[in-house]
């Protein structure tokens, strides 16, 4: 699917593409390719006299080349954000910037791009040119993830109040477990694209294309990734916190356990002494002729369990 768009007073106004011919009457400022068929990639190689990198290679360009120029045409490979919570998951997006116009390729539909478009086409802006949308996207990432560490923050407030509240079964840590570990890898998730993020940023200021109103806003976009790197690396403290203490009401439960099957064993150590006794084959026992010898030892070994239960219950380990 091919999405072209043309720069009216700061507006993008779209332009119907279904056919090869429709590319060649307009020059617009953004070409968006959501999984484009290899005949529409066609179509913008040929006009546009590009190569273009297709969508099911994008993962496998490897980190050192996401980002070069090759005969006046700038390539950059990034990953944007897509979805929140349990389905986050990063996109990987290809930006080809070839003289006034700016392509991008990427797989699926993401919610940055869908945004500014519907604002860009609703209200006037600040677009001069396809190098202000590139970095527009740029910024609404970062915002995006943003808005992506708050529900983070959210999650494990949550979790937090249920875990430090009140002692946890096991069924009910494993559950804080499997929040945690979401929150973690959603954290994990943010702090890698702010990263590629500020990477693609500061290739942009060395390729030397940015007007100084654009630099200006590039700094302003990486003083907020750094502010979120504090965050993220507070919330990687906050899981491993949380973590350690649901690991730990698990311990003390299985602990618990291993105590009492302890406490019952040596219990019944007395009388298991007792039947082992009596239950020897003697030729001679010293109860020998005597009718009462069994039933005292059967009551022997019955008081042997009882007094150690009775006590160990006083003492408090069973409880």
């Amino acid at each position: 699917m091919l999405h072209a768009f043309t720069l009216n007073n700061g507006q993008l106004g779209r332009l119907p593409v279904v056919m090869d011919a429709d590319l060649e009457s307009i020059r617009p400022v953004w070409v968006d390719m959501v999984a484009a068929t290899e005949e529409e990639i066609e179509w913008v190689e040929r006009n546009f006299r590009l190569n273009l990198p297709r969508p099911e290679h994008l993962r496998d360009i490897e980190a050192s080349a996401r980002f070069f120029e090759h005969e006046g045409t700038l390539h950059l490979r990034s990953d944007f954000l897509s979805g929140k919570e349990s389905h986050s998951h990063s996109v990987a997006v290809a930006f080809v910037l070839s003289g006034d116009t700016l392509i991008s390729i990427h797989e699926e539909e993401l919610p940055i791009f869908r945004l500014l478009r519907m604002r860009l086409r609703a209200e006037s802006g600040d677009i001069e040119d396809c190098r202000d949308v590139l970095v527009d996207l740029y910024g609404m990432d970062v915002e995006f993830s943003a808005d992506a560490l708050e529900e983070v923050y959210a999650d494990l407030g949550r979790v937090s109040q249920s875990v430090l509240s009140s002692p946890l079964s096991d069924h009910q840590a494993g559950a804080s477990l499997a929040e945690i570990a979401q929150a973690e890898h959603v954290n994990g998730r943010i702090r890698r694209n702010v990263m590629d993020t500020q990477r693609a940023l500061s290739f942009l200021i060395r390729s030397r294309r940015l007007s100084p109103a654009q630099i200006e806003e590039v700094h302003q976009i990486q003083q907020d990734i750094e502010s979120l790197e504090g965050h993220t690396a507070f919330l990687f403290d906050k899981v491993n916190f949380l973590m350690d203490t649901t690991v730990g009401f698990i311990n003390i439960n299985q602990n618990r356990i291993v105590r009492l099957f302890s406490v019952v064993s040596v219990a019944l150590l007395p009388p298991t002494l007792i039947a082992s006794i009596y239950g020897m084959n003697f030729e001679y026992m010293p109860e020998l002729g005597w009718s009462l010898g069994y039933p005292l030892a059967l009551l022997l070994m019955g008081l042997t369990v009882i007094l150690p239960f009775w006590y160990f219950y006083r003492k408090g380990w069973l409880k």
